[in-house]
């Protein structure tokens, strides 16, 4: 399990840093539409800047298929929420978002999370699910992209006459691209589970029976659509405040729904439960609590804003 926790700390620095090269890149281009998919990604692929962005993304996607090899989806979640931690260092150093008192206490209490998650894991004792009926995991599918596809259309349509969103926009974005990624991670998480030794004896084999599954198309699908709906979030919302909601919803997800659809059961020890169970909710509520006090800049602060 220690691949595992450090393919999940590798893939915490490349989302980070890839959310972050994203968002510089969109302070120099002209608003962005998501309604106009070719006219966005026209502006998109002409900027180096994103194309390093997305190639880091991309470098976490690869990353997870590693982690969830090797941990129980409830808990990888837990590893993944920590790595907000850096994308609020980086958001300051690197955007100009300042980090308040209240983000530096967060910061501290989603550590103590991450501890309290990785203490909880024993090679010996926990399952790692491998496959999940089809026909359960399309539905599950279909169903959580709906809700996060209806949900970013209504907070477009709410904003549509406004100058500048407001937080409680930013928050509607994260919340429905994270319902998107949510579905990317069960298609990781289903890819990963063809990653097996006899792939290596039978490759061709193995992409075959891979291909006749939804996982890759799921991947290729969410992946793709929660890439341009969140250039639409982080050009119009600080990221320090789309991304946490974005990661904490998908995590909060993927812990529930994936848990669920894989068979994985928690621990049987009550203490490594408990050490797994209060981590992750100490995690998604430390989050969901800054993200309810993130409060709208100010003019001085807009003045000094990249984007």
């Amino acid at each position: 399990m220690g691949w595992g926790v450090a393919a999940a700390l590798l893939a915490n620095v490349l989302y980070s840093g890839g959310f972050v090269l994203q968002k510089r890149a969109l302070a120099g281009l002209p608003a962005l539409n998501v309604r106009r998919p070719a006219h966005l990604l026209r502006h998109l692929l002409r900027s180096p800047l994103w194309i390093g962005g997305s190639l880091a993304l991309a470098g976490g996607f690869a990353a997870q298929l590693v982690v969830y090899r090797t941990l129980p989806m409830a808990a990888a979640q837990g590893l993944f929420v920590s790595g907000l931690v850096l994308l609020l260092l980086f958001s300051n150093r690197f955007l100009g978002e300042r980090t308040s008192a209240r983000e530096r206490y967060a910061l501290a209490a989603v550590l103590l999370a991450l501890l309290m998650v990785v203490g909880s894991l024993r090679q010996s004792a926990d399952s790692v699910g491998r496959s999940s009926p089809f026909a359960l995991v399309v539905l599950i599918s279909a169903l959580s992209l709906a809700i996060g596809l209806s949900l970013y259309s209504a907070t477009e349509r709410r904003i549509a006459h406004r100058h500048r969103a407001p937080t409680t926009d930013g928050v509607a974005y994260g919340v429905a691209v994270g319902f998107v990624y949510g579905v990317s991670s069960l298609a990781i998480k289903g890819v990963s589970g063809h990653l097996t030794p006899a792939t290596l004896d039978d490759p061709a084999g193995a992409a075959l029976t891979l291909l006749t599954g939804p996982y890759p198309y799921l991947l290729l699908i969410t992946g793709a659509t929660g890439l341009l709906l969140s250039q639409t979030a982080l050009q119009r919302c600080r990221a320090s405040l789309v991304v946490p909601v974005c990661t904490t919803t998908s995590c909060l997800y993927t812990s529930v729904v994936g848990t669920f659809a894989f068979g994985e059961s928690l621990p049987d020890d009550p203490v490594r439960l408990t050490l797994r169970l209060a981590g992750a909710v100490l995690a998604v509520g430390v989050l969901l609590t800054l993200a309810a006090h993130q409060q709208e800049p100010t003019t001085q602060e807009l003045s000094r804003d990249p984007r």
